[in-house]
């Protein structure tokens, strides 16, 4: 390769080119003067009207000519000039010279400039460059995109690669955008401008004759064509001169700019969770559109919430989330937002104050002076996530032409709302779980409202350590029960067998060693363990199951290690002793295990149903439900208004939910008679609802993390609810509960005979089998006048349905609206 001749092409960017190594009176920051010598001429220009234009014919000729007798008369024009004033003066040659630079068709639009050459001080502009661009002095006024130093280096480079072009055939493509920032004069936002830069008319001389390079220090250029210092240490910048001047043109470039700015900033975690960040988006929108104006809105729609955040930036708070206003999806009804949502498009509202059929939402719209609105909805993952609304004060400003520009961003602006709310709910999840545990789906709301008061007081500097009370008034109780009759007593019998046998096993032991070894302690001990079991077979006292299980460890088994050295049979006995024994629990656990595993196959049976028949009950009308496993499960439901986000209860779906609840009874009870036949301990279930028509209180105790009922005046129902299973009938002492029946336990006629209504309908739909026994009750330990209603389940009809037909409940329900709950 001809390294003299042949021209090799290559492009770097302004930010891998390396630096000038400072020298030692230098810092590393340091902008240095440009080192070449520039001179501005003319003569490049005068020489193309010479020898290009006048070859033309006709006018161009004639103008040539003109140009040509006018220059005559201006020799100054032709050389160096030092002096500025020397243009004033030729004014008009000079107008005329430009003219192949700057049409004259264009001049009063294009934004051109010529320059000194490689300085940014321009002698001859147009209108518009001069207004966006010159300060007063006639220097450039525009803001760069490159640093100071960057702006430098990548000048200089520029002028070396111009000589090595012109006098060493090395063409290397060096890329310098320069975007400038400037004011526009009329709105007072910024625009872009990217400008271009025509050498036609710079002449690069030598000072003297070219220095030549060797092969060896052009194949150094080429191998570190973005080191300054190898640039200058080869070519020396006094032994050039830059001649001429530069045609700079500026090409507005503000839509591509702000849009790629708003995607980067869009894309940042932080984009929208600072009234900083949030305010740069707007100002960017606003230079977008031409529009000083404008206000960006956005609001983040979670379920039934709406959050508007920042909507003009007019709070001065640090998070976005404490400065936003929470709403309810219904509050929206009827207005331009919800039309938008609902035709899934961007809605334009040329002005407000002629839309018809406007909302109180426009009407308050239009009085803080917006008129013109764009809205559109955002969605992530095709899913609705929010709107965003642009507003004017000035009826027109925004129309479809100008909102196709809208469109590019309006994915990111979904993008940027999305991970915001995420952060938020990770943040109220923290809250929630640190504060309160598991929260049922039902009232979750009302955790997330109380966590977001907390955050907002924190970030408006309001001192606080604890969350608001949860409290819900006025909500209907619903209680349930089903109880594994006599577990307690089953319980003590299976762990007396169990203590039985292996104090039998024990002794067998013992009295085998003695056969062997006839001791007398022997015969003590084989007395001691008889006399426990003659103790547990009389009955199980407290403490009798830790003293035995203690005294056969410490005195029994402890001599298992000695005794079965006394021969193979002891040591055989021994060993199955031992695997007797349950491995993890060291202890005999037969007849108790097959107890609780008895127990756990009815509370898992009884919860799984409660669980799938409760997914139902939660679609006809959302409530609160918890429930307890312990040798049974209880539950408890609350219902009201509000439990609810939105406030809106009908006293229909309080009587909806106590028919379900007693199908759901109905339901149990048949599933854990079936169950009972495959049980390793035939257990029977009782069964019983607590019905209480005054609405009550109920506060969740931060201390228990669980809901508790609130006041004096409603303690009464939790009492009721801890000592009705023990409920006997008055003047006999019969359970009221009973296995294979239902037992309704009220307190007012109103609320029996409601019930009747549901036990007459579920007789006859086969639920239940004729008859109902109205029941008096014993007093409860100060808690008089309870009552109840007792039904026995169908649990021979094999073809009832295990689940709820929930259409026909609520039609019945329906028909019973008669019947009313209050009274």
């Amino acid at each position: 390769m001809n390294i003299e001749t042949d021209k090799i092409a290559y492009t770097y960017n302004i930010n891998s080119l390396k630096k000038f190594t400072p020298s030692p009176d230098e810092s590393p920051g340091t902008v240095r003067q440009f080192p070449f010598k520039r001179v501005l001429s003319l003569s490049s220009l005068i020489t193309f009207w010479n020898r290009g234009v006048s070859g033309d014919s006709g006018v161009m000729a004639a103008l040539a000519q003109k140009v040509q007798d006018e220059l005559r008369k201006a020799p100054e024009l032709s050389g160096p000039i030092e002096d500025p004033s020397i243009l004033e003066k030729h004014r008009e040659l000079v107008d005329l010279l430009m003219a192949v630079v700057f049409p004259p068709a264009f001049w009063n639009r294009d934004f051109s400039a010529a320059f000194i050459p490689f300085d940014f001080q321009s002698f001859y502009a147009t209108p518009s460059f001069k207004r966006f661009f010159m300060s007063e002095d006639g220097t450039f006024g525009g803001q760069v995109n490159l640093d100071e130093q960057n702006f430098f280096y990548g000048r200089l480079l520029k002028a070396y690669l111009y000589i090595a072009r012109r006098f060493y055939g090395i063409d290397l493509e060096f890329d310098y955008p320069l975007i400038f920032t400037a004011r526009d004069p009329e709105t007072g936002l910024d625009r872009y401008f990217k400008i271009n830069f025509n050498p036609q008319f710079l002449e690069v001389k030598p000072v003297g004759s070219p220095k030549p390079l060797t092969d060896e220090a052009k194949k150094r250029l080429l191998a570190n064509p973005i080191d300054l210092n190898v640039w200058m240490e080869l070519l020396p910048p006094e032994d050039f001169e830059f001649h001429g001047f530069t045609a700079g043109h500026a090409t507005d470039v503000t839509d591509q700019e702000v849009l790629s700015s708003l995607k980067r900033d869009l894309i940042e975690k932080e984009s929208i969770l600072s009234n900083a960040r949030f305010h740069s988006l707007q100002e960017k929108l606003r230079t977008l559109f031409r529009r000083p104006d404008l206000l960006l809105g956005l609001a983040a729609i979670q379920g039934t919430q709406v959050f508007l955040l920042n909507y003009g930036c007019k709070i001065e708070r640090s998070c976005i989330f404490s400065d936003s206003r929470h709403y309810n999806v219904s509050d929206f009804a009827g207005s331009i937002y919800e039309r938008a949502v609902r035709e899934e498009s961007l809605l334009i509202i040329e002005d407000l104050a002629t839309y018809p059929g406007r909302s109180c939402l426009e009407e308050e719209i239009i009085q803080s002076g917006v008129r013109n609105m764009v809205v559109a909805p955002l969605y992530y993952q095709d899913q609705l996530i929010g709107t965003l609304e642009l507003g004017s004060p000035n009826p027109g400003d925004l129309d479809a032409i100008s909102c196709m520009k809208l469109r590019e961003v309006l994915p990111l602006f979904s993008v940027a709302i999305n991970r915001s709310m995420e952060e938020l709910n990770d943040r109220v999840q923290a809250i929630i779980k640190e504060k309160y545990t598991t929260i049922h789906p039902s009232v979750e709301w009302r955790f997330q409202k109380a966590v977001l008061n907390f955050i907002e007081k924190r970030n408006q500097g309001i001192p606080v350590s604890e969350m608001e009370p949860i409290v819900f008034n006025d909500v209907y109780p619903l209680y349930g029960s089903s109880d594994i009759r006599g577990s307690s007593t089953q319980r003590n019998t299976a762990i007396q067998a169990d203590l039985i046998e292996h104090l039998s096993l024990a002794r067998e032991v013992i009295l085998l060693a003695r056969d062997y070894k006839p001791l007398p302690f022997l015969d003590e001990l084989a007395y001691r363990v008889s006399k426990n079991i003659v103790k547990i077979e009389t009955g199980l006292g407290s403490g009798d199951e830790v003293l035995i299980l203690d005294f056969l460890r410490r005195e029994v088994e402890s001599l298992f290690d000695h005794m079965q050295e006394f021969g193979p049979d002891v040591r055989d006995k021994i060993r199955a002793y031992r695997a007797a024994l349950d491995p993890q629990l060291g202890v005999l656990y037969r007849r108790r295990k097959d107890f609780e595993e008895s127990v756990t196959q009815i509370n898992e049976t009884i919860s799984a149903y409660l669980d799938e028949e409760e997914k139902k009950a939660q679609a006809m009308f959302p409530h609160y439900f918890e429930k307890h496993k312990t040798d049974g499960v209880d539950y408890g439901i609350y219902i009201g208004a509000s439990l609810v986000e939105d406030g809106k209860f009908d006293l229909l779906y309080l009587k909806n939910l106590r028919l379900w609840q007693l199908l759901v009874m109905c339901g149990v009870a048949r599933q854990t008679h079936e169950l009972k036949r495959s049980l390793k301990v035939p257990l029977d279930t009782t069964h019983l609802i607590l019905v209480q028509n005054t609405p009550l209180s109920i506060r969740f105790r931060l201390d228990e993390k669980q809901f508790d009922v609130d006041g004096a005046y409603n303690i009464r129902y939790e009492i009721i609810k801890k000592r009705i299973d023990k409920a006997t009938l008055k003047g006999n002492n019969e359970r009221l509960t009973q296995p294979g029946k239902i037992a309704i336990v009220y307190s007012q006629p109103r609320e029996a005979s409601e019930y009747r209504q549901y036990i007459d309908y579920l007789q006859a739909s086969g639920y239940l089998v004729p008859g109902v026994e109205e029941l008096e009750l014993e007093e409860l330990q100060g808690i008089q006048g309870l009552r109840a209603l007792r039904v026995a389940v169908n649990l021979q009809t094999s073809d009832l349905e295990q689940t709820i037909e929930l259409e026909d409940m609520e039609e019945v329900v329906q028909g019973m609206a008669r019947v009313s709950v209050s009274g």
